[in-house]
């Protein structure tokens, strides 16, 4: 678990690019897949071919992940993964939010 820490309320450092409910699962399931097709993900988070590829244009731009292009037999292929840096940014995305949960959990105690 990686360790967030800072002043402020913990939503006040949830990063924009992550935090998107796609951007976050295409993240999740590329750290869960370690390489995932672009059909897998298109299928699993439903969302279109061009939704799809506008949220993966946005995480390559910030250097969250590494797209591949090539063929599969004839058929060409997409493949995602996620680079150091977008490991980085999901536990910290994750560390944020596991800190929102235990203050609501907390509060509701």
């Amino acid at each position: 678990m990686t360790a967030v820490t800072g002043p402020g309320h913990p939503v006040t450092g949830l990063d924009e690019v992550v935090h998107q409910r796609a951007r976050l699962g295409i993240l999740t399931i590329a750290h869960e897949g370690r390489r995932v097709e672009f059909g897998y993900l298109r299928t699993q988070l439903e969302l279109t071919a061009g939704n799809l590829s506008k949220h993966l244009s946005v995480l390559e731009a910030a250097g969250l992940i590494a797209v591949e292009k090539g063929y599969e037999g004839r058929r060409g292929r997409t493949w995602i993964t996620l680079t150091p840096a977008g490991t980085t940014a999901l536990a910290d995305e994750i560390g944020r939010l596991r800190q929102l949960v235990a203050r609501v959990e907390a509060a509701g105690a």
